[in-house]
């Protein structure tokens, strides 16, 4: 696949970022053991991560807007776009020296997410989209949603919290009534990697709640440009903005969202 100037731009910038996290991530294991040490590590590993994301994309586009997990809006003179971006996602699994997390970056046109970016760097895989020309895996695999076609087939993602919010505690309902219903249950701890793995058929479908924009923004294009469907709990289109996904293949994502609708 050839890539445009513009996700040339957030690739580069994916990349950088990407291999600030790698270093560090070899040096959390050498961490000392204690809640306050590895947590402001992984913090500054995270903010590092952005600025390095942030400058990238400020020096090639410096009329854009930004929403940043970390630094929030900074507004732009454009008018039109917004880069969003979440600089490490999966912050937990990086704290434990799991392999799973990911720099995410989006792009907003208006109110369309014309253009994403997931890079896993210890795994070194690349997902880009683009809106109107598809999803793809290291420019070279175009990625299709999974066919099948029934749930009793399907391996099912979403994320678990444990905080006695609301949220949750109707997540632990929607995971009884799921969870028969399914071959499989996997919580991988990325929300960027579960849509990146959903996309390229590693996934069959995914529901969670209770997300930011950064969140879901990259991951939005990336099914839908793999031919997948995303909406909210309600079946309206998945906005950034409401933080509700119910996504797979229209097979899948109706028959879960079927089922997920009378749970409250």
């Amino acid at each position: 696949m050839a890539r445009s100037a513009l996700l040339n731009v957030m690739v580069n910038a994916a990349i950088k970022a990407g291999r600030s996290l790698s270093r560090d991530f070899n040096e959390v294991e050498n961490l000392q053991v204690s809640r306050k040490g590895p947590a402001d590590f992984v913090s500054k590993a995270d903010l590092r991560a952005e600025q390095i994301v942030y400058e990238e994309l400020r020096k090639a586009r410096p009329t854009y807007a930004f929403l940043m997990e970390e630094g929030g809006v900074m507004e732009g003179t454009d008018g039109q776009h917004t880069w969003i971006v979440d600089p490490l996602d999966g912050t937990t699994n990086f704290l434990h020296s799991i392999p799973l997390f990911a720099v995410a970056i989006a792009l907003q046109r208006g109110e369309d997410i014309v253009a994403a970016v997931i890079y896993n760097p210890v795994m070194d895989e690349l997902y880009t989209a683009e809106k109107g020309n598809g999803a793809w895996l290291s420019d070279r695999k175009r990625l299709r949603v999974a066919g099948r076609r029934h749930l009793s087939d399907a391996v099912v993602a979403t994320g678990i919290k444990t905080q006695g919010t609301a949220n949750d505690a109707l997540q632990l309902r929607q995971l009884a009534a799921i969870n028969p219903a399914v071959a499989g249950i996997r919580r991988s701890g990325s929300i960027a990697i579960d849509m990146a793995w959903l996309a390229s058929g590693r996934f069959d479908a995914l529901w969670e709640a209770g997300l930011q924009p950064w969140d879901v923004a990259p991951g939005l294009l990336m099914v839908r440009e793999a031919g997948g469907l995303v909406t909210d709990y309600a079946g309206q289109p998945g906005s950034v903005w409401n933080g509700q996904i119910v996504a797979g293949n229209e097979a899948l994502q109706g028959a879960l969202l079927k089922t997920l609708q009378p749970i409250q």
